[in-house]
């Protein structure tokens, strides 16, 4: 149920859904199956990155950004599913006005630095397939770390300008939000009626730059594409297709 929150009051913790009204049900449904996901993406991502840190062959570009890519992943997984399941460990629903104001933070971060990344990445494969003679120059060690850096810096902009925007807003319809984790469009649904435009604006503006980095990524995969149909033998063709279809694939998954 919905708390009524008188204006002037302040929220002092936000009350999360549950996905079942029985605690044995909820245990099942939300407690195993975050715990499964939980354990799976840890054991992947942490085996992975290893592999890139102890095997010198793959300190290239392309896997210097995977490796910031499942730290990324790793980041967002421990930002929301520990918190839910906790939550259905222990059938509560509560989570502080400060943990989710973090949980937000973090979740926006590592969402958004990732998405850049991606974009980063097109253009690395762009570079390899068709400027291959310019790829050492364009992508040294010193550009990859600062490409790598501004991607986590954009994300960390993007989480502290929107995490900001929404936690100034007057909350005054309850603290109930209708999702397992801290999310901005529920909490502005808390907020008054005309108080959250501010931050629709804000959405609206990184929404177009998220248009924006998708429609680059497609560009350059097309002239990538356009690139390595142009190549006159087969196993040219094929090595073309094996270095960029990896990225690929971890593109439409990040989408």
């Amino acid at each position: 149920q919905r708390q009524q929150i008188p204006k002037s009051s302040s929220i002092s913790q936000f009350l999360l859904l549950t996905f079942a009204d029985r605690w044995e049900l909820q245990l099942f449904l939300h407690f195993w199956l975050f715990l499964g996901i939980y354990l799976a993406a840890l054991l992947g991502n942490g085996l992975i990155i290893t592999t890139f840190a102890c095997d010198h062959h793959l300190h290239t570009p392309m896997y210097f950004f995977l490796l910031n890519l499942f730290l990324l992943c790793l980041g967002y997984i421990f930002t929301t599913l520990p918190k839910a399941t906790a939550n259905s460990l222990w059938n509560n629903k509560d989570i502080s006005y400060k943990g989710c104001a973090a949980q937000l933070f973090f979740f926006l971060f590592f969402i958004t630095a990732e998405f850049s990344l991606l974009t980063i990445m097109s253009y690395d494969r762009y570079v390899a397939i068709c400027k291959p003679l310019y790829y050492g120059t364009l992508l040294g060690c010193r550009v990859c770390v600062h490409m790598a850096a501004a991607a986590w810096g954009t994300g960390f902009l993007t989480a502290l300008l929107h995490t900001a925007n929404t936690f100034s807003l007057p909350l005054s319809q309850g603290n109930a939000l209708d999702q397992f984790f801290c999310e901005i469009p529920q909490i502005l649904k808390l907020s008054c009626s005309c108080s959250y435009l501010r931050e629709i604006w804000v959405i609206l503006i990184g929404s177009f730059l998220v248009i924006g980095c998708f429609v680059f990524i497609v560009v350059s995969y097309v002239e990538i594409f356009r690139a390595v149909l142009r190549i006159p033998s087969e196993q040219g063709r094929h090595k073309g297709f094996s270095t960029c279809l990896p990225h690929l694939a971890v593109v439409f998954l990040g989408v």
